[in-house]
C-alpha cells in the first residue's frame, strides 16, 4: 500500500532544491514569498541557487547534499523543485528507498522532475506532480492551479478537476492508481527500478503523459515501446495531457492524432482523455502520483477524482 505524506499545517517548513538545470534566483525568491505569504516557513537549500555546474544548477554531489538534507530535516513537510530541465536521474540511485519511506515528504515538481517522482514510487511512497517556482512567481497565489496545489499539499479529502471533451476522446471509466509524467523522462528509465510506466497485470493502473519539444515520430518510438512491451493494452485508462513546442509533419497534422491512431491501430480499447490540463503551460493541474483515482470520459465532459 502506498504511503500518503501527512498533509502540510501553517507553521510547516517547505524546503527548495533545485534538483537539475540552474534557475533564475528571482524565481526561487519569489516562490519562497508566495509560500511564505500562504503560512509556511522556507528553507532554501544552500545549493538551489549555485554555483551552477556548466547547466546544472550544482555539482551532482551537491545537489544530492541538498535533496538529502532537507528529506533528513524532520521540520521539512514537503520539498519543491525549483525547475527541472535535466539532472534528477543523477540522484535517484543514492537515495535509499528506505529514508524515503521512513517519513514521507510531499515532493513537488513536473518536467524532468518526473524521475524523482518515480523514485519516490519506487520507495512505495506518494508525492506531487505540480507547479514549480517560475510558475508560482509568475503567476502568484490567485492563480487556479497555484491554489490547486496550494489545496493538495494540505487537503485531507478526494480532489477533483474537470475539464472539457475533445473530440478524439474515447469514453468509459478507469480506476486505478494514478502516475506518469514527462514522457521522454520515464522513457529513459525504462527497464529500471523505476520503470514507472510499466504496467502489470495485477496493478490497475491510469496513466498520464506529457512533453514538450519532442517530434512527433520520437513520441510515436516511446508510445509504441509502451504497446510493444503491453503496458498501454494493460493500463486502465490514459491521460493525455499537453505536448508543446512540436510541429506537426507530413504523417500527422498533431500530436493528439498520432496517439490516436496508435491506439486504433494497436487494438488499444481503453478510457482515454486528451488535453487534460497537465503538461509545459500554465494550466497544469496538482496530480498525486502514486494516489488511487477515477477517470470518468464522457460525452461533455471529462472528470479525474483523485482519492484522499
Amino acid at each position: 500500500m502506498m504511503m500518503r505524506p501527512r498533509p502540510l499545517r501553517q507553521g510547516d517548513t517547505i524546503a527548495i532544491i533545485s534538483p537539475a538545470t540552474t534557475v533564475r534566483e528571482e524565481y526561487i525568491d519569489g516562490a519562497a514569498r508566495l509560500l511564505k505569504g500562504a503560512g509556511y516557513r522556507v528553507r532554501v537549500m544552500p545549493h538551489a541557487k549555485g554555483p551552477a555546474d556548466g547547466t546544472f544548477a550544482a555539482t551532482a554531489a551537491d545537489r544530492l547534499a541538498d535533496f538529502t538534507e532537507a528529506y533528513l530535516d524532520p521540520q521539512v513537510r514537503a520539498i519543491l523543485c525549483a525547475r527541472g530541465g535535466y539532472g534528477c536521474v543523477h540522484l535517484i540511485d543514492s537515495i535509499p528507498p528506505q529514508m524515503l519511506a521512513a517519513d514521507p515528504k510531499w515532493v513537488i515538481g513536473f518536467s524532468d522532475v518526473s524521475a524523482l517522482h518515480a523514485m519516490m514510487l519506487h520507495a512505495g511512497a506518494m508525492s506531487l506532480h505540480a507547479p514549480m517556482a517560475k510558475h508560482l512567481t509568475t503567476l502568484g497565489a490567485d492563480n487556479a492551479y497555484t491554489r490547486a496545489l496550494l489545496n493538495a499539499l494540505t487537503t485531507t479529502a478526494d480532489i477533483s478537476y474537470i475539464c472539457a471533451a475533445h473530440p478524439l476522446n474515447r469514453l468509459g471509466a478507469a480506476d486505478g492508481q494514478l502516475r506518469g509524467g514527462n514522457l521522454a523522462v520515464l522513457n529513459g528509465l525504462a527497464d529500471t527500478p523505476y520503470d514507472i510506466l510499466h504496467v502489470g497485470s495485477g496493478t490497475p493502473t491510469v496513466l498520464f503523459i506529457e512533453d514538450i519539444a519532442e517530434k512527433v515520430y520520437a513520441v510515436e518510438r516511446m508510445l509504441t515501446r509502451l504497446a510493444l512491451s503491453g503496458s498501454l493494452q494493460r493500463a486502465a485508462g490514459l491521460i493525455v495531457g499537453a505536448f508543446t513546442e512540436y510541429t506537426p509533419d507530413k504523417n500527422h497534422s498533431s500530436m493528439e492524432e498520432m496517439i490516436d491512431r496508435l491506439l486504433t491501430r494497436r487494438g488499444i480499447d481503453i478510457p482515454v482523455s486528451f488535453g487534460f490540463p497537465v503538461g509545459h503551460t500554465d494550466i497544469n493541474a496538482a496530480l498525486v502520483e502514486g494516489a488511487q483515482c477515477r477517470l470518468d470520459v464522457g460525452s461533455a465532459e471529462v472528470k479525474l477524482t483523485i482519492y484522499a
